[in-house]
């Protein structure tokens, strides 16, 4: 009979980031969430075209082009915000609904590391709309498969 307690396994954290204030104290919040455990966070930003049908597809390849740009940006500024603070951390790009790619991007890990920990962490909005219709954090919370921490 083996009497040692269970693994804790490491703890995955994917933070949905776009750059914007709850999405910075997300990524703040998984930090210390992260702090004195083995694990690894990855940001998630995940960018939405809005009705596709309804652009041309030259208006397409340039708010893709346009994405990447803003991908780079992000993953700059998360590695300052992270940088001294957490070296275990990594960035990808995602492009459709944000809570299914968040969801997404946690099946994946937690795929690969099925004997571990994983959460999502997003910040919430302030707006009131979105409170009452379905931000992102809304629809994480009613829909996630993992663990979901949303930061005010």
């Amino acid at each position: 009979m083996n009497t040692a307690a269970p693994s804790t396994g490491d703890l995955y954290l994917v933070v949905g980031y776009d750059g914007s204030p709850p999405a910075s104290r997300a990524l703040e919040a998984a930090v210390t969430l992260l702090h004195g455990r083995t694990g690894r966070i990855e940001v998630v930003y995940v960018a939405h075209l809005p009705s596709i049908d309804m652009l041309s597809p030259g208006a397409v390849a340039e708010m893709e082009a346009s994405f990447g740009d803003v991908a780079q940006e992000l993953r700059t500024e998360a590695g300052e915000r992270l940088g001294g603070r957490e070296e275990r951390w990594g960035f990808e790009w995602r492009q459709g609904l944000i809570a299914d790619e968040l969801i997404a991007a946690a099946e994946g890990i937690r795929e690969a590391h099925a004997d571990d920990n994983v959460a999502i962490v997003v910040g919430s909005s302030s707006h009131a709309m979105h409170r009452v219709v379905g931000s992102v954090a809304v629809s994480l919370a009613r829909r996630s498969p993992v663990p979901v921490v949303v930061v005010p």
